[in-house]
């Protein structure tokens, strides 16, 4: 069975990414969200380990949509 890429409108991913980045209170920089084959994909750089996992966190409370991958870098 294929996996059918998640139909996430552009509006949708902004105010997604609006709301966690609020949540975050800048301990992500750069954090943006695309649309992978699966899920959501989560980019960014952050400081600590912790602060890539608060995203991820932030991001599965505040949508219905799954996440894919984590690729926040930590620097």
């Amino acid at each position: 069975m294929n996996a059918t890429r998640p139909r996430i409108d552009p509006d949708t991913i902004n105010r997604l990414e609006t709301i966690v980045q609020g949540r975050l209170s800048a301990q992500v920089r750069d954090f943006r969200l695309e649309v992978g084959d699966r899920g959501l994909i989560l980019r960014g750089s952050a400081r600590t380990y912790y602060a890539k996992q608060l995203a991820q966190h932030a991001v599965m409370q505040t949508c219905e949509f799954p996440v894919e991958s984590n690729e926040i870098e930590v620097v």
